[in-house]
């Protein structure tokens, strides 16, 4: 499957309340999800010594699909193929690294 195809078919999942603009409840969404992995990772560390066992990995793996499926309905709500958020990032990742430029800081180096 690719991104966009995974992006048209999650769109039969999204029902979600309308609170202004339809970009904010996904928007949250995400935010919420990624803390979600986030603090599960942490606690690898905190309370397992940081090692991963198959039932983080296997609860990981889904707070990740989540996070995916927050991103596709933010790129739905602004009219962004997935697909091209993919490549977009990259070609500026290659670039970066071509440049000697993959680690630092700022947006546009």
């Amino acid at each position: 499957m690719d991104f966009n195809e995974y992006q048209q078919k999650s769109r039969k999942t999204a029902a979600y309340p309308a609170i202004g603009h339809p970009v904010i409840y996904p928007t949250l969404g995400l935010v919420n999800e990624a803390g979600e992995v986030a603090g599960k990772i942490k606690k690898v560390f905190r309370d397992k010594g940081g090692q991963i066992s198959p039932e983080t990995r296997e609860a990981l793996r889904a707070e990740l699909g989540d996070v995916l499926w927050y991103i596709a309905q933010v790129c739905t709500e602004l009219e962004i193929p997935l697909d091209e958020v993919a490549t977009h990032n990259l070609d500026k990742l290659y670039s970066r690294l071509e440049r000697g430029a993959i680690q630092g800081d700022g947006d546009n180096r």
